[in-house]
């Protein structure tokens, strides 16, 4: 085989430059500590990098959220506890406003501290975090959760959802919780109602038998709206029979009745329908997990004998039962009206099958063509129910099982909106208000208003022990996060360390045996260098 000059020279070059080459990648890897410095340099090592960087990145983001979830939590916590606090307050001026002894006087002072009770509150609920969010709207955190309204009420005007951050690859965790969920979805103990009572008996005197109301200046006996105190039985019992009538047959004896007319007496209390009339503190009436105070107020000049009671108390009849929703309605500012609306309920099945969740709109076209709309309403949506007044006022509209009584001619453009209120949760600003404007009501030498203090009170303390077990829950709920946090925490450190640890095994530079590769390199190039200087002074004219 015969090679050029040029030849030898071109391969010795090229075994030069890859031998140099080599040298400057190891001695790249020595400085940089970096083994892999292009993806040809181990094309499976390289794919398994990235693969770890991505993961790497993705727990530094976890890192970062499951910050930003403790700091979130913690924020939050340190509100609940402070609004515990208040609410701890609050009970107990309930508690003191139920003391008999004090004067109207004293209970205003009471409502007094009550209403600044309310306004601490509010605050506390409308907290911000560290970046100008509301806690307690929701996911709609932009949003101040609570107003006041013109007429001292209060509106929830976040949503029912919650802000939430991946901090896991298959966790994600809610970071704030709503004020629908913590302060207005608490169980109301007042859900149930009593009607003014009616008397069926004949007169002593007279023999004329007389039915009817009983005027306010007459009433002798009085039952309370109810508290409901064992919520099993009231869902599983109560509910189906409601509503249920309690008549006295005599002056120690009552009936309870049910919707379908049979006698269910037996399961009052363990009295079997008897009661006392002369207890000083009333007679309370266990019925289907459901507490009410049977009361007798006897008139300075009534006779207490037996024979008299039965004349005076036989007869008296009470419905109560569950209590129907109520309506808040709101009057568009464009009204040019004078005209009011209130609203009730007419048809219980027709208001539960018919009538929309989220409330309607009644729009008026003239002064007595009207449309009622489901909300939230649509350009395009159709009415539900259309119809025209008639001249006399007040005159009531009738839709979805709902009586909504205008009160004088609306004019045209005039629009009303109902929104539905369950009465089977009570917000706690509510529950507050409810009692502040109890403690402001006159009730000295007026027993039917004394009564009605005694039952505003026993509801008030009831729902105020309902609202802070709502808030301890949700304290507790946002400790197992916490807990939580801690965990991943721990095992996110973990994983980082591991990753950082695996990506280090397969980049870095392996000194050892780098050094030792770098001087065989280096003893090879020169090697080659020798060789080449001596196969390049060789000649054929030195065999000639």
């Amino acid at each position: 085989m015969r090679l050029s000059t040029s030849q030898v020279f071109t391969s010795n070059v090229s075994g030069y430059q890859k031998g140099y080459s080599e040298i400057v990648k190891t001695q790249q890897q020595l400085s940089s500590g970096v083994r892999i410095q292009t993806p040809a340099d181990d094309p499976v090592g390289a794919a398994r990098l990235l693969q770890l960087e991505q993961q790497s990145s993705e727990l530094g983001q976890y890192s970062t959220n499951l910050t930003t979830a403790t700091n979130s939590l913690t924020q939050e916590e340190g509100v609940l506890t402070s609004v515990t606090n208040v609410l701890q307050r609050a009970r107990e001026l309930a508690v003191r406003a139920g003391n008999g002894s004090l004067s109207d006087n004293d209970r205003t002072s009471i409502s007094s501290e009550l209403e600044q009770i309310q306004t601490q509150l509010m605050n506390l609920m409308n907290s911000k975090d560290s970046s100008g969010q509301y806690l307690f709207s929701g996911s709609n955190s932009g949003t101040q959760p609570y107003i006041q309204n013109p007429d001292g009420t209060y509106t929830y005007q976040g949503d029912q959802g919650a802000l939430g951050l991946q901090v896991a690859s298959s966790t994600r965790m809610s970071i704030n919780d709503s004020g629908w969920s913590v302060f207005e979805n608490v169980t109301n103990a007042s859900r149930t109602y009593s009607d003014a009572p009616t008397r069926d008996y004949t007169d002593p005197d007279t023999g004329v038998a007389v039915t009817g109301p009983v005027a306010a200046g007459d009433q002798r006996v009085f039952l309370s709206q109810g508290l409901v105190q064992n919520d099993s039985k009231y869902n599983d019992s109560f509910r189906a029979g409601s509503p249920y009538t309690l008549e006295l047959v005599s002056s120690t004896q009552f009936r309870i009745t049910d919707s379908a007319g049979v006698d269910v007496t037996s399961e009052a209390s363990a009295t079997n329908g008897s009661f006392d009339p002369t207890a000083i503190d009333g007679n309370t009436v266990t019925f289907r997990g459901v507490s009410l105070e049977l009361d007798v107020a006897l008139k300075e000049n009534d006779n207490s004998a037996d024979s008299s009671l039965d004349n005076l108390l036989t007869g008296y009849s009470f419905d109560f039962g569950m209590a129907p929703d109520e309506f808040a309605v709101t009057r568009s500012a464009t009204n040019t009206s004078s005209a009011q609306m209130t609203a009730s309920v007419a048809n219980q099945n027709a208001y539960t099958t018919q009538f929309p969740a989220n409330g309607v709109i009644v729009q008026f076209s003239s002064a007595t063509a009207y449309s009622v709309y489901a909300q939230p309403m649509k350009a395009g949506d159709a009415a539900i129910s259309t119809g025209t007044l008639g001249a006399a006022f007040p005159q009531t509209i009738s839709a979805g099982g709902v009586d909504m009584t205008i009160s004088a001619v609306p004019a045209n453009g005039d629009q009303f909106t109902l929104q539905p209120k369950s009465q089977e949760t009570q917000g706690i600003l509510e529950t507050i208000s409810n009692l502040t404007a109890a403690l402001k009501t006159p009730t000295s030498g007026d027993t039917a208003a004394q009564l009605a203090l005694r039952d505003a009170v026993a509801s008030a303390i009831t729902n105020l022990d309902k609202g802070s077990n709502q808030v301890l829950a949700t304290q507790a709920s946002i400790g197992a996060r916490l807990n939580t946090i801690d965990v991943l925490s721990t095992e996110n450190e973990t994983l980082s360390i591991t990753n950082k640890s695996t990506q280090s095994d397969i980049r870095d530079t392996d000194m050892a045996a780098a050094t030792t590769q770098l001087v065989l390199q280096q003893t090879m190039l020169e090697a080659a260098q020798a060789s080449f200087i001596k196969i390049s002074q060789l000649s054929l004219f030195d065999k000639m």
